[in-house]
C-alpha cells in the first residue's frame, strides 16, 4: 500500500500543483471581475470558474499527465477530454454546495464558521478527491490503458 501511495506521489503533487494555479487564476479573476469591472456576483464566478477549469486542465494535459495526453495522439480529440474535465469539475462544485446545503439547510448549522468549515473545508476535500479520481479515470483513462500496454 506504502509503495502504492509513494508512486503516486508525483502524480498527486502535479494534481495540486495545477489545482493550486487554477484556484489562484479562479480567485484572482473573480475579484477582478467582481472590484474593477463590475460584473455580478454569479455572472464573476461563472466566468472565474470557466477560466479555473481551463488552467486546471492546461496544467494537468501538459504537465501531471503529459505522457497519458501523448499516448492519445489524435485518437481523443482535445475538445471532449476538455468537456469530460469540465463535467468532472462540475460535480465538485456540486459536492461543494451539497456539503453546505446538508450542514446549513439539513443540520441547522447556520453560523459563518459552520459554513466555510463545511463548504471550504470539507467540501472542498470531498470535491478534490472527486476531482483527482475523475481526471484520472475519465478524463485520461483511455491514455492510460495506451501507456500501460
Amino acid at each position: 500500500m506504502r509503495a502504492r501511495v509513494r508512486g503516486m506521489l508525483p502524480e498527486l503533487t502535479g494534481f495540486a500543483l495545477a489545482g493550486a494555479a487554477a484556484y489562484a487564476a479562479d480567485l484572482g479573476l473573480f475579484l477582478w471581475l467582481r472590484g474593477p469591472v463590475g460584473l455580478g456576483p454569479l455572472t464573476a464566478k461563472a466566468l472565474s470558474f470557466i477560466a479555473g477549469c481551463t488552467v486546471a486542465y492546461l496544467g494537468n494535459a501538459i504537465g501531471t499527465y503529459r505522457r497519458r495526453a501523448a499516448a492519445l495522439g489524435a485518437s481523443v480529440r482535445r475538445a471532449r477530454q476538455y468537456a469530460v474535465f469540465f463535467a468532472v469539475n462540475l460535480a465538485g462544485a456540486a459536492v461543494q454546495l451539497l456539503t453546505l446545503a446538508v450542514s446549513h439547510y439539513g443540520l441547522g448549522l447556520t453560523s459563518e464558521r459552520a459554513d466555510a468549515v463545511s463548504g471550504a473545508g470539507i467540501g472542498m476535500v470531498l470535491a478534490t478527491c472527486l476531482r483527482f479520481w475523475g481526471t484520472r479515470t475519465l478524463v485520461f483513462r483511455a491514455a492510460r490503458r495506451c501507456a500501460e500496454e
